[in-house]
């Protein structure tokens, strides 16, 4: 049995809560369960319990109480993609994202490898200018050359992305173009196909019977705050992957069908408030083939870890904040309505609908103002479907970040359905090895579990282990790139 020390000595409440769960009774447990997390900055609290049974038997096979841990409850991973909010689990869906953008491109994970010598394109599409910008512009021959403001700002310039003249800057449009972006990625892929049947001379009925447009695309934010997206675009026959597209359906027409998409796609937005505006895209985009042999500038797995990156990105490399300012008690209206039915005062925002000042927040002014507008245009009555305010810290983006065709690979779910049947058959291995008694795979199995969501975060002992871990994970991260480790 452990014994009990005082602890009121100890300044530190991190220190304290740690002594105090080192002197528990099982603190080798304890520190298995936040290892087992790898490095999660957030994870989730959850009480509850797991039991499988075979129902042929009646016996129990394996069962789970969180009342069992030394601290009650049972801590697993938050998930998030984002990489400003959990380092760790971002890296797991940059890696996931990876391995299905490269299947998509290369073959395996249940697509066929002859779709590497299909026609595929990577696209990036931009949005139009809604005001100049302070920039680093180029010569024909990559020469740079000043900005229109006559200075040669560095590549780190704070300026760079901020209007030369904020008084004139369309604000406006560029909030409802980042609002609208999503909807303009649909309508140019239904455009796309359009354009294909026109270019080669062919009705669409005919073209959808020979011919299946895949694509997968990520969102990414120009340093003005407005997103532009990068999208793998794939030639395959009319049954997908595994079958080959006919021989007319050429990288050749798969740009100039994307030249005349990007001029056709466009979205009306009608307001009392700002008028009419044309959601359209911008006049630079480009469409890049890719190799399919590996000895091009863009390579599969090039491309595959591109896309990853900026799976994980928000939109803080626009200078924004990476959390909502929406009061949620109030959902950002700024009021709440009591029993009577009436509209009472949100205590929580005073009205303001708002967490945080939009005055006090540690960002530059162009994206305070694009925030603002975002905000403000979200109470238009009709702009309130779009919710906006919202959707503000995002500058008004309020799409997906990443996502797919149906048929272009497989999915983030298979994925993390192989991840987990691995840990399950790990799992099996080790109740071998230590006498315990297995399933057997021609058993069907039943599972019941009961689980209560409690919370999210470390206790603070458990995140100075959390701490650890992260420091660790990195000095061998760092090792393996220096080849002091294996890869």
């Amino acid at each position: 049995m452990a014994r009990k020390i005082g602890l009121h000595h100890v300044i530190s409440p991190a220190v304290r809560d740690l002594l105090a769960l080192a002197n528990g009774n099982d603190f080798d447990r304890v520190t298995e369960q936040v290892r087992n997390l790898r490095g999660c900055t957030n994870p989730v609290n959850l009480h509850g319990w797991t039991a499988t049974s075979d129902p042929t038997t009646k016996q129990v096979v394996r069962s789970y109480r969180s009342e069992d841990e030394p601290t009650g409850r049972l801590l697993t991973t938050c998930g998030n993609r984002r990489s400003s909010r959990c380092p760790a689990c971002s890296r797991v869906y940059a890696a996931d994202t990876y391995h299905l953008i490269k299947a998509g491109l290369s073959g395996g994970k249940s697509v066929a490898e002859t779709v590497r010598d299909h026609p595929r394109a990577f696209v990036t599409l931009t949005a139009p200018s809604f005001g100049p910008v302070h920039n680093r512009p180029t010569t024909n021959a990559g020469e740079p050359r000043p900005c229109a403001c006559g200075v040669s700002h560095p590549q780190d310039a704070p300026e760079l992305g901020t209007p030369l003249r904020p008084a004139s800057y369309d604000y406006t449009g560029a909030v409802l173009w980042n609002a609208h972006a999503g909807a303009l990625w649909a309508r140019f892929t239904t455009y796309l196909r359009r354009a294909l049947a026109k270019h080669l001379g062919i009705t669409q009925k005919a073209l959808n019977a020979a011919l299946r447009v895949s694509f997968a695309k990520v969102a990414e934010y120009q340093q003005r705050g407005l997103v532009h997206f990068h999208a793998v675009v794939r030639f395959d026959g009319p049954d997908g992957h595994t079958t080959s597209p006919p021989a007319w359906a050429t990288f050749d027409a798969l740009q100039e069908a994307v030249g005349l998409a990007v001029e056709r796609a466009s979205l009306l937005v009608e307001s009392d408030a700002v008028g009419e505006r044309v959601i359209k895209w911008g006049d630079r985009f480009k469409v890049d083939q890719i190799s399919a042999l590996g000895d091009g500038e863009l390579t599969d797995a090039k491309v595959a870890g591109y896309v990853a990156k900026y799976a994980t990105k928000n939109a803080e490399g626009a200078g924004t904040v990476d959390r909502t300012l929406m009061c949620r008690p109030c959902a950002g209206r700024g009021y709440v309505r009591g029993p009577d039915c009436f509209r009472d005062l949100c205590a929580n925002c005073d009205g303001t609908g708002q967490t945080e000042s939009l005055t006090s927040l540690p960002v530059q002014q162009h994206a305070r103002q694009m925030i603002r507008t975002a905000w403000a245009l979200g109470h238009l009555p009709e702009f309130s479907d779009l919710k906006l305010w919202k959707w503000a810290h995002m500058l008004g983006f309020r799409g997906h970040f990443s996502s797919k065709s149906r048929a272009y690979s497989t999915t983030l779910g298979a994925l993390r359905d192989v991840r987990r049947a691995w840990r399950l058959a790990q799992a099996e291995v080790a109740r071998a090895r230590a006498g315990l008694p297995v399933s057997d795979e021609n058993t069907t199995l039943v599972t019941a579990s009961s689980w209560t969501y409690l919370s999210n975060g470390y206790r603070p002992g458990e995140e100075l282990l959390a701490a650890q871990v992260r420091h660790d994970r990195a000095r061998i991260e760092r090792l393996k790139q220096e080849g002091l480790l294996p890869a």
